[in-house]
């Protein structure tokens, strides 16, 4: 599978004159056609809601674009609850997953009136002490072990720290009834970024056989099963995509052999799926500056690890288009690299791309989820600008880059100036 830019040399030039590189940029057009695709694919079942993980892609000209056209979200701290209420998110709308949860956290959740997906047992007199429990709660599921996807990814949960242990799932549940909690929430999360149409149905199956068990076994009302996230994205051009229509129809047919014999058929889907949302239509964008030719040939860019830590941190691939050279041989064979003072600093180890000469600009695909959410700030680099692309090419500035000022704003020393 080619890998195909979203925007042009000409349009990256065009954004450029008005905000340097290196910047983010991120497909309008895309997402929403994204968001619609989840929406039909899960249209079977009446109370389907994806929610978006806000820390996936924190903007809010993206979290209002994705609640256009109905679209939850997913926060883990306090300030994404606030992120999500300045956008007009509110109740049901916002699920809030976290675990080691400071107080003012749950306050703010409890205050928006959002679903709570408590981590752990001990939460549920934490939670109930700082301001009662709801009448829906959520707990997030731990079944231990090792969970195997058809395609050999796999995760190990019993080594993660989140959520409940089986026992714990009916005990909370027990416990939380007994203190006039009416409708409940399973949620689990095993493994990361799956290409395979597998995962979701198999998830499915585990979480609904609990759903219907603890249903049987405690009376309580299971409003609804979150799947959360894991549906990945393809990074290497060599991965078939998943096909969400495909994964939707799996965790149908599973939901008709599991929750309809058992006569529970109001229970609603929820997802979480941050990176498969947004990752593709999203991209890097940089600009060659240097090139150095000693034990390997390298290509220096003015984006680095603190723009984009993934290759940095998990040595993850990202595909580069040279934009303005789609079509010409991949002649080089290059690392190309950062200016941090760290070796890890590279976007790519000896990558075959054609010849790139200075100024010529770098597509860094699929950065769209937990690209600008992760960046930093070590040798005092400056995060960059964020860039949404409309339909027509036109494009509006979402946030704009640091500057020295905002790196030395929380200094507060009399005694110096930093100008």
């Amino acid at each position: 599978m080619r890998k195909a830019p979203f925007i042009d040399k000409k349009t990256a030039q065009a954004i450029d004159e008005k905000i340097p590189t290196p910047f983010y940029v991120y497909d309008e057009a895309g997402i929403v056609q994204n968001a619609e695709n989840i929406k039909s694919a899960f249209s079977w079942n009446p109370g389907f809601k994806e929610y978006f993980a806000v820390k996936a892609t924190p903007n809010p000209y993206i979290l209002t674009l994705l609640k256009n056209h109905g679209i939850g979200v997913d926060c883990s701290s306090l300030t994404e609850l606030m992120l999500s209420k300045a956008v007009g998110y509110s109740g049901d709308d916002i699920m809030f997953s976290s675990n080691e949860t400071p107080a003012e956290d749950y306050r703010l959740a409890k205050e928006l009136g959002a679903i709570v997906n408590l981590d752990d047992i001990t939460h549920i007199d934490y939670f109930d002490n700082l301001c009662g429990l709801n009448e829906t709660m959520s707990i997030r599921y731990n079944p231990g072990g090792v969970f195997t996807v058809s395609n050999g990814i796999m995760d190990n949960p019993q080594d993660a720290k989140y959520g409940m242990t089986t026992e714990q799932m009916y005990e909370a549940v027990r416990i939380m009834m007994s203190r006039g909690v009416k409708h409940f929430g399973i949620h689990s999360f095993l493994v990361s970024n799956t290409v395979t149409n597998d995962y979701y149905p198999m998830l499915a199956k585990k979480l609904f056989a609990l759903a219907v068990d603890i249903h049987a076994k405690t009376g309580a009302h299971i409003a609804f099963v979150n799947l959360s996230g894991g549906v990945g994205i393809p990074y290497t051009p060599d991965q078939e995509p998943n096909d969400i229509f495909v994964i939707g129809d799996g965790v149908r047919k599973v939901y008709e052999e599991i929750f309809t014999p058992a006569g529970m058929t109001d229970v609603a889907i929820y997802t979480e799926m941050g990176r498969y949302v947004l990752g593709p239509y999203g991209a890097l964008v940089t600009k060659a500056i240097h090139e150095k030719h000693i034990y390997k040939e390298y290509i220096g860019v003015d984006a680095c690890a603190v723009n984009l830590m993934r290759p940095a941190m998990y040595g993850s691939y990202h595909h580069i288009t040279v934009l303005g050279k789609e079509d010409d041989p991949c002649t080089e064979t290059y690392d190309v690299v950062g200016g941090l003072c760290e070796n890890n600093d590279k976007f790519a180890i000896d990558r075959k791309l054609p010849k790139i000469d200075k100024g010529d600009y770098l597509f860094i695909h699929d950065t769209g989820a937990h690209g600008y959410s992760m960046g930093y700030n070590y040798n005092g680099k400056l995060r960059c600008a964020e860039v949404l692309v409309h339909p027509d090419k036109s494009f509006d500035l979402i946030r704009r880059a640091e500057t020295p000022k905002d790196y030395f704003a929380t200094f507060d020393f009399s005694d110096y100036k930093f100008e």
